[in-house]
C-alpha cells in the first residue's frame, strides 16, 4: 500500500502516530495527513525541542517505512546529499586489472567499470528516491545555504536526479518528505510554496503532561505534573536564552526518576537543572528564581 493510502482519515493518522508515542493535535495531524494524500513535502518550523524531528520518526514508524535522515549544516552541497564514488574501491579495481593488456578496447572497458553501480555510494536523497517508499527527513534545512535550497527544490519538484555516468534515477513512489527548520534564517518562498507548512509551538500544559505520560510512563503521575508545571512557568517567565522544549521536559522528568525523587523540590530541582536548561545564563537565572517558580 502506498503511503498516501495508509490512513483513511486524519483520525486514523493521529491514532497511528499515537501508537508510536507521538501525540499530535488536530491541526498537526491534519496537515500531515494532507501531505501524505497530496504527496507534498511537509515543512515544519518551530523552536528547538518542540517535536519536529520526532514527527518524522513517528510517521516512519506509523507507516512501517525506513527513515532516511539528511542532517543539514553550513556548507553542505548537492554531492553530500546525493551520491559519491567509492574512490578507494575504484583504485583497488584499477590495481586488480593492471595485468590486463592496455590496448584501446581494454582501457575503455576499465573506465566504464570504474563508474559501475557497485562503486556508487548512495547519500540520503538518492537513497530515498531509489528505496521509495521511504520517509526522507531533511533536518534543520535553515542551516544550509541558498544553493542547497535550490537543489532541494528541483528534486522535490521532479522526484528524480541525474547521475551523468549512469543516467536518471526516478522514484517509483515519491518518498514522504519532512523538512524541519529552527528558523535561524528565513527560507525562500519558492521552497515554501512547494511544501505544506506547519508551525509547531510548545504544547499546552495538559497535552505536554499526556506526552510525558506516553513517552516516560516510568515517571510517577505527581512528579510528571510538577515537572510539566515548572517547565511551563520557565517558558512563561521569558528572558531565557533557550526555553526548555518538550525534549527537555522528558529529560528532566526521567532524570528526576533516576535520582529517586518523589517530588520536585528545591534541592532536586537545583541538582538536576542541567537536564532542562542548557545555557549558563539560563541556569543562573533559573536557580535564582527556583523558590518562586516551585512555590506557585
Amino acid at each position: 500500500m502506498e503511503p498516501r493510502e495508509a490512513f483513511a482519515t486524519t483520525g486514523d493518522l493521529r491514532d497511528g502516530l499515537a501508537s508510536t508515542g507521538y501525540l499530535a493535535d488536530d491541526a498537526l495531524a491534519t496537515v500531515t495527513w494532507l501531505a501524505l494524500r497530496l504527496q507534498r513535502p511537509l515543512l515544519l518550523e518551530g523552536e528547538p525541542g518542540t517535536g519536529k524531528t520526532a514527527l518524522a520518526e513517528a510517521v516512519a514508524g506509523a507507516l512501517d517505512l525506513p527513515l532516511i535522515r539528511l542532517q543539514c549544516y553550513e556548507g553542505i552541497d548537492a554531492s553530500q546529499a546525493l551520491y559519491d564514488w567509492d574512490f578507494p574501491r575504484q583504485i583497488l579495481h584499477l590495481r586488480a586489472v593492471e595485468a590486463v593488456a592496455a590496448d584501446a578496447g581494454d582501457v575503455r572497458a576499465v573506465e566504464e567499470q570504474l563508474f559501475d553501480q557497485r562503486f556508487l555510494l548512495d547519500r540520503p536523497v538518492l537513497r530515498a528516491l531509489r528505496d521509495a517508499p521511504a520517509v526522507l527527513l531533511v533536518d534543520e534545512v535553515d542551516r544550509a545555504d541558498d544553493e542547497f535550497e535550490a537543489f532541494l527544490l528541483e528534486v522535490l519538484s521532479t522526484w528524480q536526479v541525474t547521475i551523468p555516468e549512469l543516467g536518471t534515477v526516478t522514484a517509483a513512489t515519491p518518498p514522504v518528505v519532512v523538512l524541519t527548520s529552527n528558523r535561524t534564517r528565513e527560507l525562500h518562498d519558492a521552497l515554501k510554496r512547494r511544501c505544506l507548512y506547519h508551525w509547531i509551538d510548545h504544547p499546552g500544559l495538559e497535552r505536554e503532561l499526556e506526552i510525558v505520560r506516553s513517552r516516560a510512563p516510568e515517571v510517577s503521575e505527581s512528579l510528571a505534573a510538577q515537572v510539566v508545571s515548572a517547565v511551563h512557568r520557565l517558558r512563561d517567565d521569558g528572558g531565557l536564552v533557550k526555553p526548555p522544549g518538550v525534549a527537555e521536559t522528558l529529560d528532566w522528568a526521567r532524570a528526576l526518576q533516576e535520582l529517586g525523587a518523589r517530588e520536585l523540590d528545591l534541592e532536586t530541582a537545583a541538582v538536576s537543572l542541567g537536564a532542562a536548561v542548557k545555557y549558563r545564563e539560563d541556569a543562573e537565572r533559573v536557580r535564582a528564581a527556583l523558590d518562586r517558580i516551585l512555590s506557585r
